[in-house]
């Protein structure tokens, strides 16, 4: 490592040093020291060596959280390897190009995944050996074995400005886009976050948000950078978060909706009693829910994306209610007019960043990464102004990346389309996203019907969730004898959300 890096590597070492006996995971029944995590993810990083893997090797996984995830992410660190965490939400296509595009040279994967990767290993030249969590058969050999390694980390030459995790983001012209992320990227992006939320080695984080997204894998390093502890969830069960808040006296913790609101509905009497920080997507009436039943903490809002390495902007919510929150720091931020020139405050723009935790571009899409980049900004796609205050407010999607937000994932409506279009009934169709008071946003198609054609939203709706991920299909379907067109001859899609942009 170079005179003046800083790397994963170094965090942990601090933490095994200071605070050798302080709880660092808990996952399960399990409980892991600092120190302990230490030694485990050396000697996975010596198996993933013996196997050959070397700095900027990919290696992927197809797991919910788990312990074997969770050494994955250290130990792919201190060798300089790239993580490939697949969404365990997307169908076997989608899964398949993730793995095609990132190219890893190992892979492993969860119980409930393994069939699935096995059908694609001739379609994975790149893969050179195959493990399992928990029982597995051929082409899968133990994960037990791989974790089991003896010997040193290999004195690699890695550098935190590396590429360290790959998230393909939602895909915006109906393929996926991998976001390579530095570990000096996310290690920027988490000293902020400790700043601004205070957090030390007595905080305690409640991973509930799965550890292929950028908020989850990112307030996971969060609480180890400041070296305390993080509570992971297998899978999100309100009931027993609420129990975990209680027991293990949580801090902070990310949700998206309808996540608190079910937690909420779910604690006992001064269950939440511990919180003091939570942040994400929620409503208003969530929100201020929330703040009256733990009136010692605060639910943060911000504006961020995979691309920069998570959150953007963070504010208490109570401070400029439905906000975005202010720039957190070494971001700087602006809004752009249609020729990259901030404009003042009051005026709706396309928000764009600058700063340490820009990611380093898009894997294998070096025309997508120069035009995201371009005019040395990052172009989030997202419109948003800033007012007086230096509050951003967010106003929707850009329209060649319009968006829609659903219960934390993004599904981007060209893909939805191409998916409906598909079906032999339908002769054309707008997807547009609607307001929605469990999820913040649905899915609706709006379709027209082949001439003689018959269909029913039921239909509709099967046969998307048949072709890509089942959080992908539309929750309402419409429909019409025809679609408004501009004087192009497009679709109109303005004119649809105004016609259809109801629930």
């Amino acid at each position: 490592m170079a005179l003046k890096d800083f790397a994963f590597s170094d965090v942990y070492r601090r933490n095994a040093t200071l605070f050798p006996d302080r709880t660092a995971i808990v996952f399960g029944g399990e409980r892991i020291s600092h120190l302990a995590y230490l030694r485990r993810v050396e000697r996975l990083a010596a198996g993933l060596a013996r196997e050959g893997v070397k700095p900027g090797d990919r290696v992927a996984i197809l797991s919910q959280n788990c312990l074997e995830m969770i050494d994955l992410i250290g130990a792919v660190a201190l060798i300089g390897a790239i993580l490939l965490p697949v969404n365990f939400r997307l169908n076997a296509e989608e899964i398949g190009y993730v793995l095609s595009d990132g190219a890893p040279v190992l892979a492993v994967a969860g119980p409930e995944y393994q069939d699935i990767i096995a059908a694609l290993q001739p379609s994975l030249p790149s893969v050179r050996r195959y493990f399992g969590i928990g029982g597995c058969a051929a082409p899968f050999a133990p994960f037990a074995e791989l974790a089991d390694a003896d010997g040193a980390v290999p004195e690699n030459d890695v550098s935190a400005d590396d590429g360290f995790v790959i998230i393909h983001t939602a895909a915006v012209g109906g393929k996926p886009r991998g976001a390579l992320l530095s570990q000096a990227n996310l290690l920027a992006a988490q000293s902020s976050l400790v700043q601004a939320w205070g957090l030390t080695e007595h905080d305690v984080n409640l991973g509930l948000l799965p550890l292929f997204h950028v908020t989850g894998l990112g307030l996971m390093l969060t609480a180890q950078q400041a070296g305390g502890a993080s509570v992971i969830a297998a899978k999100f069960d309100p009931a027993q978060a609420a129990r975990d808040i209680a027991a293990e006296k949580i801090t902070v913790m990310a949700v998206f909706a309808p996540m608190l609101a079910n937690i909420m509905d779910q604690a006992g009497p001064g269950e939440l009693a511990s919180l003091r920080a939570v942040t994400g997507l929620d409503t208003p009436e969530t929100i201020e829910r929330f703040e009256a039943m733990c009136p010692n903490a605060r639910f943060w809002a911000t504006f961020g994306q995979s691309e920069t390495s998570g959150l953007a902007t963070l504010s208490p919510y109570r401070d400029r209610p439905k906000s975005a929150g202010r720039p957190l720091f070494g971001r700087n931020i602006a809004v752009l007019d249609a020729a990259d020139k901030p404009l003042p405050s009051g005026e709706v723009g396309e928000i764009a960043l600058r700063g340490p935790t820009v990611f380093k571009g898009y894997w294998n899409n070096d025309a997508a990464t120069a035009h995201t980049f371009r005019n040395g900004w990052h172009h989030t796609g997202d419109m948003g102004k800033f007012d007086a205050d230096g509050y951003l407010w967010y106003a929707g999607r850009a329209p060649e990346k319009e968006l829609i937000k659903t219960g934390g994932e993004n599904v981007y409506p060209a893909e939805v389309e191409n998916a409906i279009r598909l079906h032999p009934a339908i002769a054309e169709v707008a997807v547009i996203g609607v307001p929605d008071p469990q999820w913040s946003e649905a899915i609706k198609a709006i379709c027209v019907l082949r001439a003689g054609a018959a269909a029913t939203a039921e239909d509709i709706a099967d046969f998307v969730a048949g072709h890509i991920a089942r959080y992908k299909k539309p929750k309402h379907v419409v429909f019409v004898a025809s679609l408004p067109k501009t004087d192009k001859g497009e679709t109109d899609r303005a004119a649809v959300k105004a016609a259809h942009g109801e629930g």
